[in-house]
């Protein structure tokens, strides 16, 4: 099975996809984005893209390495990894279903406030990211016209990442 956790730059997904992991036995984290990166390290490069899920071969490949990892091991992989495109979505939970790989999708939500200020206070990629912040109207958008419809929605916006994670484990539970 695939847990899939949505949801835009600020919602969680990172934090909570880890949490998760230690309370579904064998379970693992699978990020998605390392197979952009490896498509950003081809050389020459490949067409020019402000976002690698533009190319049409991270998709189909995020799907093929994903079922082959759990042909490989068995349990659950857990993926936290935003796609806000509804194309992108259908093609990979597309792929997923043709290959009979169960998907279990959660979207983090958190308010706009919330999640500019989780941006402007992030240690990690550092305070007020460009890139982080550019993807807060694109999720609304995604949230208000498919992204919320397609998924089991969390709200993060009160919730310490532990009850998020318990939250998701439960649901998967029942």
């Amino acid at each position: 099975m695939i847990v899939w956790l949505n949801g835009t730059h600020g919602a969680g997904r990172t934090t909570t996809a880890a949490l998760v992991r230690r309370l579904i036995p064998d379970s693992r984290v699978f990020d998605a984005e390392k197979v952009g990166e490896t498509l950003m390290d081809i050389t020459p490069g490949l067409p020019e893209t402000d976002n690698f899920q533009h190319w049409p071969p991270w998709r189909p490949l995020v799907v093929e390495t994903a079922r082959r990892v759990l042909d490989y091991t068995g349990g659950t992989l857990v993926i936290p990894m935003t796609v806000l495109v509804e194309e992108y979505w259908r093609e990979i939970s597309e792929g997923l279903t043709r290959h009979a790989v169960p998907v279990r999708h959660f979207v983090l939500h958190a308010d706009r406030d919330t999640l500019r200020a989780r941006i402007a206070n992030d240690t990690v990629t550092g305070p007020d990211s460009p890139f982080r912040l550019q993807y807060l109207d694109p999720y609304a958008e995604a949230a208000r016209t498919w992204l919320h419809a397609e998924a089991e929605v969390v709200d993060t916006t009160h919730l310490a990442p532990d009850a998020v994670a318990l939250r998701i484990a439960e649901a998967l539970k029942g």
